[in-house]
């Protein structure tokens, strides 16, 4: 995910203005510019070898740019857009922007699995040893999870229930596993629903001694991994495990996105603060104080969603796919930046 430089030193090949440089010039520039780029020694050990000044160091190299015997080109791995990423961190504050090219036949899919892959990468970045990690329930994050191949020693944590307790072994408690075995540390799974029929149910499982213990790490946290969804079938799964007349009354209060069992309409407020009594999931406020919240999202069906999401304050970093960037560096007003997080409520 590292960007490489490479660094071209060409006496022969200069271009036609740099022809105006005479022989010796030219052999002493290109010279110059490989001990500077490519050895990487100061422009005081160049001015001592050469028996030069560094300020006579410093044009030359200058010179050698503006006159093309030096090429310097940024390169990145072909799937990752560098341009976007950056204009998608710069928009919107982030500490991080990762894009991520959409496959040509998968652009309006959501959460493209290579999105899971470099996730994997970036959290291998932003993990370190001691950190604690939490992982809250989606596609995304159950895909990021199958991809880590390297986690520093780190405690790992589930910050939700899961979308269906039958599927716990194909679901986020396995993605705790997998992140945990990956980093030698410790697993702290949640065995229960994200989504209640009542507050006094979920008030009861949320005092039961594994589910209670997992709780007392979100305080703890230091880096999160969480998922995105807009509010439609299939696209969310607390949408999905509403009832028709439930997805009605939240759609009423102009619900746009859904993260964590978090709701938020279009201008990142949340709305619909009722149903997180019913949930098994980290509280806003929590994942507020969280020094790294990364969210994994993207596709055209989900853009607007993240839009929201983003502007909630609550995500520090993301990865998504160019199908969805192009419309976030396009959507409505500049947002306030994500690393100013206060709550966007008040208090």
């Amino acid at each position: 995910m590292n960007s490489s430089e490479e660094i071209a030193v060409s006496g022969m090949s200069a271009g036609r203005s740099a022809m105006r440089m005479g022989p010796a010039e030219l052999v002493q520039a290109a010279a110059m510019a490989r001990r500077f780029y490519l050895e990487g020694k100061s422009k005081i050990q160049i001015a001592e070898e050469f028996g030069v000044s560094r300020f006579k160091v410093a044009r030359v190299l200058e010179t050698a740019l503006e006159r093309d015997l030096v090429r310097i080109e940024i390169r990145v791995p072909a799937e990752l857009d560098a341009e976007r990423s950056d204009a998608l961190r710069a928009r919107y504050g982030l500490r991080h922007a990762v894009v991520v090219e959409s496959p040509a036949e998968a652009e309006e899919s959501p959460d493209p699995e290579n999105l899971g892959e470099v996730a994997a990468d970036l959290l291998g970045e932003l993990v370190n040893e001691g950190d604690v990690l939490g992982l809250a329930w989606g596609r995304s994050t159950i895909h990021m999870a199958a991809a880590l191949d390297r986690l520093p020693p780190c405690t790992v944590v589930q910050l939700t229930g899961v979308y269906d307790a039958g599927t716990a072994e194909r679901g986020s408690v396995e993605a705790v596993r997998r992140a945990a075995q990956v980093s030698g540390g410790d697993a702290h799974p949640i065995y229960a629903p994200m989504l209640l029929p009542d507050a006094a149910t979920a008030a009861a499982l949320r005092s039961q001694t594994g589910i209670a213990r997992a709780f007392e790490y979100f305080d703890k946290v230091t880096v999160a991994c969480v998922s995105i969804g807009s509010w439609e079938p299939g696209i969310s799964t607390v949408h999905d495990m509403l009832s028709d007349e439930e997805r009605n009354h939240y759609a009423s209060l102009g619900v746009a996105a859904e993260m964590s069992a978090h709701l938020f309409d279009a201008e990142g407020r949340r709305v619909g603060r009722d149903l997180g009594e019913r949930c098994i999931t980290v509280e806003a406020d929590r994942l507020r104080r969280i020094p790294e919240v990364v969210a994994i999202a993207g596709g055209q069906r989900k853009a607007a969603a993240i839009d929201a999401v983003l502007r909630s304050g609550l995500v520090t970093s993301l990865v998504t796919d160019t199908s969805a960037a192009d419309y976030l560096l396009t959507a409505g007003p500049t947002p306030r930046p994500a690393l100013n997080r206060a709550d966007p409520d008040g208090p």
